[in-house]
């Protein structure tokens, strides 16, 4: 865990300056604030129209009867590309960006929540599979 918030909160700001830096030398100071701030407003506007069709979705499983397991958890992808895209940099847009593709988003989605439900029948088995249930009655009797 200690390796994955050291690379969030280390690495990627680090990334982050380096590559504002080098597109700086290139494109000036100005434009890299245009850049930094339309690929922002870009992804919010993306980010609104595809937070809208998940929700859309949403309620047509709901209405069907269905769970929208997966739907569900695009919604949450969405909600990380939302912060990554707010994020100033272009590092962290480019993962923002590909959240962002409705396809890819699905396949992660489906992905996670197969491996999510196969983990848990994993757990079950283990728990269940051990041969140690023993079934029978106890009762203490009062007389001696």
């Amino acid at each position: 865990m200690f390796k994955i918030l050291f690379f969030m909160f280390l690495v990627i700001p680090l990334i982050e300056i380096a590559i504002l830096i080098e597109i700086g030398k290139v494109f000036g100071a100005a434009y890299t604030i245009i850049l930094v701030i339309g690929t922002a407003a870009l992804g919010a506007a993306l980010l609104r129209q595809q937070g809208l069709s998940t929700i859309a979705k949403v309620q047509m499983n709901m209405d069907q009867g269905n769970l929208p397991a997966t739907e569900l958890i695009e919604g949450l992808m969405l909600l990380v590309a939302g912060a990554l895209l707010l994020t100033p940099g272009f590092f962290t847009d480019v993962f923002g960006f590909l959240v962002l593709i409705p396809a890819l988003r699905h396949r992660i989605a489906q992905t996670f929540l197969a491996s999510f439900i196969q983990s848990q029948i994993d757990i079950r088995q283990t728990n269940t599979d051990n041969g140690n249930i023993i079934e029978g009655e106890h009762w203490e009797s009062d007389s001696k």
